[in-house]
């Protein structure tokens, strides 16, 4: 076939297939014109999940009657501005749109109405398109003293193959919502109004530009739990800053949904940045689990390119190591700003497991007519009802004991473990501190050889040993790493681990890092490996396991992770191999070394998959379980 030269109508309608993906996409290039307009208050109609109806309104500047025509040409457009020899630097753009493509492109694929009036006249006019065709301009009212309200009706009716690609309307619908969310976010000082199909589903007032009016933004988008475990991001690094909040990894969620990531004020789905954050998390969460955050690159528009897709929602940054390295150095920094913080929905998912019971049924009751000094006296038992008065054994004797002595340590101390009230308190100037004032209080029990159950001065706390301890290990051990001083044991013999001759060499090749970590290893053989000595740390382990899953930790990780990062994962595993096993019994002192360990170690409110270590109930949620409040 001959070389043709293609309408303006076909080249429209193939640049809005770019531009105009869905009703989401095309109320999201909408926005950023009225954003950009300087609009403060912005309304969001939509019917038919977007097909039907759009209707964008601002309280912007507005459109000028002589430049109204322009606005719906194809890459005319009123955000770049040309240098004296008429060339324009697509290098430094300070807006969210820029490309001249969004209105001719729905204008070719819907009917397009646009009415407007100026910050500098009188009247309002409007102009209409329909399927590429133009009306004439033509006078029309308009409520406020300027702005614009773009109309967009029957979406795709001039491409009906489009329609077909569509989802359901409650799918596309919620695509919008999504998508409005994204731009409040980023632009906390606006106010704006979503309604669909005549309901008002989001009403956002205007906020105070700043910290404390973003996280207000997020806590009605994102719910208040977002808000009480929403870390405080803000770094700089040779002129780029990262700001936003970032949830604690003991509220991580099962998707990476709630990750939030804005350029300049523009909400992009970038992988660097999505790896970052990742990388970041990487010592605290499982690989089936991701962080929530709302993260805030500002950087100069000459270093990043926005012009990558016409969508705009991939960016290019031309030193990406730069920005990788703060966005995971900013994250780490307020992680290890948290201490042993835990998520406030820890306590509350706790409490509302609990079951609250009138009565037990047809099965043993109480009857409360007989109180005695001795307990339980008017119980009535299965098979004895005479028995209604006979206390039963055992009901004065506690169900948890804690021993008076202890052996030794069972780890390195922190100087408050061995005896807490006999040292300077960090609660007192130079006062013995009594134990329930510490974070984590004093130890009471160990329930099922796992839980320690501990008293706060207005709470409990309960701790789970196992996790808490993996963490303190894993902690020493990056210490350790960080100082290339791991203390290593001997293995009075060698011990010899068959594996799959390509996990045997996948391990015996990173017996240089291995080494650093206190794990001496060796190939031996096609599919085994040597193991001559291991981190002093672990004490008596598993080496058979260890290695086993080493093997599968560096097989599973991608290419994406760093060395270290990788290294790290493997560290976990071994911290895990060395930490204090479920149904070890400890003793008391034992018990609040371990709490008081935690309270001096970073991220220790959650173990290295990112699940809690603690759960702390306050007094007064105590109260209401009960009813006494």
């Amino acid at each position: 076939m001959p070389i043709r030269r293609l309408s303006p109508e076909t080249v429209n309608r193939i640049a809005a297939g770019e531009v105009v993906e869905r009703p989401a996409s095309a109320i999201k290039e909408l926005v950023e014109n009225a954003l950009d307009a300087g609009g403060r208050n912005i309304e969001i109609q939509a019917d038919g999940g977007g097909l039907s109806r759009i209707l964008i309104a601002d309280d912007g500047k507005g459109i000028p009657r002589a430049e109204l025509p322009l606005a719906i040409e194809r890459h005319a457009t009123s955000k770049l501005e040309p240098d004296d020899a008429g060339d324009v630097d697509l290098l430094r753009i300070h807006t969210l749109g820029f490309r001249g493509e969004a209105l001719p492109s729905i204008g070719s694929v819907a009917r397009l109405s646009i009415t407007t009036r100026s910050q500098d006249e009188t009247e309002a006019w409007t102009i209409t398109v329909e399927g590429g065709a133009t009306h004439p301009l033509a006078p029309a009212p308009f409520p406020g003293p300027h702005g614009a309200r773009v109309e967009v009706r029957d979406l795709f009716y001039a491409t009906p193959a489009r329609l077909k690609f569509m989802k359901s309307e409650r799918s596309e619908a919620m695509a919008i919502s999504e998508e409005i969310k994204r731009q409040a976010m980023a632009h906390e000082a606006v106010a704006f109004t979503l309604s669909l199909d005549g309901k008002v589903t989001l009403r956002l007032p205007a906020e105070h530009p700043g910290d404390e009016g973003r996280l207000r933004r997020l806590s009605a988008l994102l719910g208040r739990d977002f808000e009480a475990n929403a870390l405080l991001i803000d770094q700089a690094r040779d002129g780029v800053r990262l700001s936003g909040y970032a949830g604690l990894p003991t509220y991580s969620r099962g998707n990476a949904a709630h990750q939030y990531l804005f350029v300049n004020g523009r909400p992009v789905k970038d992988r660097l940045l999505q790896g970052a954050l990742r990388g970041a998390y990487a010592d605290f969460l499982a690989r089936d689990r991701h962080p929530a955050a709302v993260l805030f690159l500002d950087i100069d528009p000459l270093y990043v390119d926005v012009n990558v897709h016409p969508a705009k929602a991939e960016v290019r940054f031309r030193d990406p190591a730069l920005v990788r390295g703060l966005i995971v150095g900013a994250l780490r920094h307020a992680l290890h700003a948290a201490g042993h913080r835990a998520s406030t929905t820890v306590a509350a998912d706790t409490l509302s497991s609990f079951q609250r019971y009138t009565g037990l049924g047809s099965g043993p009751a109480y009857s409360p007519s007989a109180p005695s000094a001795q307990g339980f006296s008017g119980w009535t038992g299965w098979s004895q009802p005479a028995a209604a008065a006979q206390v039963l054994p055992g009901l004065n004797e506690r169900s948890a004991r804690v021993e008076p002595s202890w052996d030794g340590p069972l780890w390195p101390q922190h100087p408050a473990a061995a005896d807490p009230a006999a040292h300077d308190s960090p609660f007192t100037n130079h006062a013995p501190t009594d134990p329930l004032d510490y974070p984590l209080g004093a130890a009471r029990g160990q329930l099922h050889a796992n839980y320690i159950v501990a008293q706060t001065r207005d709470g409990l706390v309960i701790v789970d040993q196992h996790a808490a301890h993996e963490r303190l290990v894993y902690e020493r051990m990056k210490a350790q790493m960080a100082e290339g001083s791991v203390t290593r044991q001997a293995l009075l013999t060698p011990e010899v681990v068959d594996l799959d001759p390509a996990e045997a060499e996948r391990v015996a090749s990173r017996a240089e890092e291995l080494a650093e970590m206190g794990l001496i290893v060796e190939a031996f053989g096609a599919g085994a490996v040597l193991v001559r000595e291991t981190p002093a740390m672990l004490g008596d382990t598993d080496v058979q396991g260890l290695i086993r899953d080493i093997a599968d930790d560096l097989s599973e990780h991608g290419q994406a992770l760093s060395l270290k990062e990788r290294l790290a994962a493997i560290c976990g595993t071994m911290a895990c191999h060395g930490s204090v096993r479920s149904g070890r019994v400890l003793s008391a002192p034992e018990m609040n070394a371990l709490l008081r360990q935690m309270e001096a170690t970073p991220h220790s409110g959650q173990c290295n998959h990112g699940r809690p270590t603690y759960v702390e109930l306050k007094l007064h949620d105590l109260e209401k379980l009960f009813g006494r409040r």
